[in-house]
């Protein structure tokens, strides 16, 4: 099988740094193997020994040692065991943080609908590796050495064990070529399914009021009965798998039986010889009768580890330069080309613009002219462009976003808070500055309706905010945006829900915002805000149509309207 990742990818290397423990769960699996000849052994002493000597003594004797043998085994292969379960925690801990910022990159390029599909993947390579299914791929090269001592002890029943050993191996490939795909569509149509539900209860809502549900419900069925069905199909297939391999394995063992009992009709071979290489037939096909029962999560493992090579190769963070002084509000877009997949046209087309520092800039225009997409690109969350946005003459690639992230603040037009605590929320899931926190709720004007709330900043907002109005959404989330007093901050149709209250708070934040000389950029369709406003920005159909002093582009715009 084909490695998913080449030698100086990300997983081979976190993979690496466990060289030294799968040595000795080698090295374990050594002494297990080693001392699983000692019924064998104890075999061969009693029938060929112990029998003819007639000797209580010598049967204490082996027996005692037959004992500390299986003691020693039984410590060796909880030792394998405790080893391999320790090292499937640690590849967790040395994955978990990049596979959750990728996976969340990932999400925001546009190339995935779910990010815990990644973290499914991580724990199915973990429960691999703590299961029992690996201890067969490091018994298997003991599979020779039993077959080695069966032909000491009779060619002909070695001769046998290759046979059978071969059968084996037909059966483990024909269960490998018959399921692999199988597994693999199984998976897909239950993710798909699984990610159709998922979807429709984000806005239940709307579902249950305009009764969309009997539609849905036909659509979902529609997905789960695939999902169903894929999965039946692999199970009835795997089921023949693993009957044929039983038919295999009884058959070896009755078989063997029966060639060692005419070994010993023709006194080529003792009783003693005849059992223990019956049980060496057994020990020696163990570990390829595992490796088949445990081939779907071998598969299912297997798959994980090209999805997280995929994962970690394409959307890894990149650390940006720590020598870099942090921006003080200058921003700058020189050649801008906003794009998306699956689109011939780009929606923002080659635009450049200069924001001086300070400065309070609103962005006007009709619906789908690109405001929104400008505003995600100032802010680095578009995913597809071409160009540059850089803050101080530097692009926004130069900082890593956990350094560049805090000094700005975003507001999107649909606010999406996270199940938390308001404080939380506010400071941004980071270590709670009370005194910064309450700060930017009293500069957006929430304090005291915050105060207001059953447990005041600790009350739990639920999951995108579900217990909260849209304009209380929106305000708590404009007090995010003004957390930590960044230089820099982006409102994409902030007074979209607030009432006159609302925008009256709106207004004295961003006249706030302009006075500690922070550079604002707002998206607005409605002209209250326009008195807090510098410089407008008015765009059409991905261009920018004018820009420059607020008076300025006014009077261009009346002076284009026809009386």
């Amino acid at each position: 099988m084909k490695l998913p990742f080449a030698a100086n990818g990300t997983l081979a290397g976190q993979l690496r740094l466990f060289r030294r423990e799968f040595f000795w769960v080698g090295l374990f699996s050594l002494m297990v193997n080693l001392l699983m000849l000692t019924p064998t052994v104890y075999m061969l002493q009693l029938y060929d020994r112990v029998f003819k000597s007639q000797s209580e003594l010598t049967l204490l004797v082996v027996t005692l040692l037959m004992i500390l043998f299986f003691a020693v085994m039984a410590f060796a292969e909880w030792l394998r065991s405790r080893l391999l379960v320790r090292s499937g925690v640690r590849l967790d801990e040395s994955l978990n943080a990049l596979v959750f910022d990728a996976s969340f990159k990932k999400q925001l390029n546009g190339a995935g609908t779910a990010p815990a599909e990644a973290f499914t993947d991580l724990t199915a390579i973990r429960q691999f590796l703590t299961g029992h299914g690996i201890f067969a791929f490091f018994d298997i090269p003991w599979t020779p050495i039993y077959i080695a001592v069966i032909f000491l002890l009779s060619p002909f029943l070695g001769w046998l064990s290759i046979f059978f050993a071969a059968l084996q191996l037909l059966v483990a490939w024909m269960s490998h070529r018959a399921t692999v795909l199988e597994i693999g569509m199984a998976a897909q149509a239950g993710q798909t399914s699984g990610a159709f539900l998922q979807g429709k209860l984000r806005n239940i809502e709307a579902i249950h009021s305009m009764g969309l549900l009997p539609g849905l419900r036909k659509r979902w069925l529609g997905y789960h009965e695939r999902s169903v069905d894929a999965g039946s199909q692999l199970h009835h297939r795997q089921h023949r798998q693993l009957a044929f391999s039983k038919f295999v394995r009884y058959l070896m063992q009755s078989l063997t039986l029966g060639a060692g009992a005419m070994m010993v009709i023709e006194g080529k071979m003792s009783p003693g010889g005849m059992i223990a290489a019956n049980v060496m037939m057994s020990k020696a096909l163990q570990p390829l009768d595992l490796a088949i029962s445990s081939w779907k999560p071998l598969i299912q493992a297997y798959d994980a580890l090209v999805r997280l090579e995929r994962l970690l190769g394409k959307h890894s963070g990149r650390p940006g330069s720590p020598s870099l002084p942090l921006p003080v509000g200058a921003v700058r877009i020189d050649g801008l080309v906003a794009t998306v997949a699956g689109r011939e046209a780009p929606i923002l087309h080659g635009l450049d613009l200069t924001i001086p520092q300070g400065s309070v800039v609103a962005v006007i225009g009709p619906s789908g002219s690109g405001k929104s997409t400008l505003v995600r690109c100032l802010v680095g969350a578009w995913p597809e462009l071409r160009g540059e946005v850089l803050y101080d003459e530097q692009p926004i690639g130069s900082w890593s976003r956990s350094e560049i992230g805090p000094q700005t603040g975003y507001l999107p037009q649909e606010v999406q808070l996270l199940d938390g605590t308001v404080a939380e929320n506010i400071a941004r899931f980071g270590k709670i500055d009370s005194a910064r926190v309450i700060d930017a709720a009293q500069r957006t004007g929430i304090h005291g309706m915050l105060l207001r709330f059953p447990e005041g900043y600790n009350t739990r907002i639920g999951d995108s905010g579900g217990v909260l109005t849209g304009g209380q959404r929106q305000r708590i989330g404009l007090a995010r945006a003004l957390y930590g007093d960044p230089f820099l901050v982006v409102l994409d149709e902030p007074n979209a829900n607030l009432d006159d209250d609302g925008e009256r708070s709106l207004v004295q934040a961003v006249l706030d915002l302009k006075a500690r000389g922070r550079t604002v950029v707002l998206v607005t369709h409605r002209p209250n805000i326009l008195d807090a406003v510098d410089r407008l920005i008015v765009m059409n159909a991905g261009r920018i149509e004018h820009y420059g002093p607020k008076d300025g582009v006014l009077d261009v715009i009346r002076s284009q309207v026809p009386v």
